[in-house]
């Protein structure tokens, strides 16, 4: 199974930086989203990237434009019809997932793979809407995703050795450390982290310490290279709190129980860096 073309569904944070690792790497990509305003913005956020690169000397001007000619945007998933994988990378919604995994498969081709970015729901339960499981796999990247090097497989119980060879070893030319994962909520790095976070949330709420100082405490103290409520506020506030939901719903164990405060800001509007404001502002 060779992978030469990448289908990126969602062009938001997660998907623009998935498909400038794509380009990267020399490999075509396709970027699918719902209207032109959504694509033209993870376009900015690709050409932004890239030109940090190039300022910091680690990128050649030249290459900079080659990558972007690799990326090419549509609002029709139909262009996915001849990519030799497809990665969505939705909001962390099971039920937009599974609308978009299903538009997916209605147009690509049966040998092609399907992967989900989720960070949190079940491979198997998506797995669901694939016409043949076997092809579906999960690829966890990390935000920013040209940043990390870690990108999480997760093999749900339909998932094909084939399959997952064939996203190892793309990982692999994507320049990720690919990790092998069992399927199970939240994975292997959030199932440790996400509650972290809902426990600094706890503690901002019960007014142990200030945010700067939680924050500080953990980096300071545990080594961490940015505190929990700044990465919250990175990861985005709606995200961390799906996560603890999830995990809530399927491990039905009242320790992963969402801070009342992170939910409520959550319902304020207050979701982080992306919108300008979550525990810190931001210009």
């Amino acid at each position: 199974m060779t992978i030469e073309s990448v289908g990126i569904v969602g062009a938001g944070a997660m998907g623009s930086g998935i498909a400038q690792i794509v380009a990267t790497a020399g490999l075509n990509a396709v970027l699918i989203d719902i209207n032109e305003y959504a694509l033209a913005g993870g376009i900015e956020s690709l050409t932004t990237g890239l030109d940090r690169m190039v300022a910091k000397g680690t990128l050649d001007a030249a290459l900079r434009s080659v990558i972007i000619s690799r990326v090419e945007t549509s609002t029709d998933y139909r262009r996915l019809a001849d990519v030799d994988l497809i990665i969505e990378a939705a909001t962390e919604n099971f039920e937009l997932k599974m609308r978009i995994l299903a538009q997916i498969v209605s147009v690509v081709r049966p040998s092609a793979i399907i992967a989900s970015n989720t960070s949190s729901i079940s491979i198997t339960a998506l797995g669901a809407a694939i016409s043949n499981p076997s092809r579906f796999i999960g690829m966890h990247f990390f935000n920013p995703v040209p940043l990390l090097p870690l990108v999480e497989i997760i093999n749900g119980v339909q998932t094909s050795a084939e399959t997952g060879r064939a996203v190892q070893e793309l990982a692999l030319r994507l320049s990720k450390v690919p990790i092998c994962v069992k399927n199970s909520p939240g994975f292997v790095v959030n199932r440790i982290l996400v509650p972290m976070i809902n426990e600094a949330f706890f503690l901002l709420a019960e007014g142990i310490a200030s945010a700067e100082e939680i924050d500080a405490g953990m980096r300071l103290g545990a080594n961490h290279p940015i505190g929990p409520l700044a990465l919250a506020d990175l990861v985005g506030l709606d995200v961390c709190l799906s996560v603890m939901d999830v995990f809530a719903k399927d491990f039905g164990d009242t320790k992963y129980r969402a801070c009342p405060l992170l939910r409520e800001l959550v319902a304020a509007g207050r979701l982080g860096r992306k919108s300008g404001y979550g525990v810190y502002r931001y210009a």
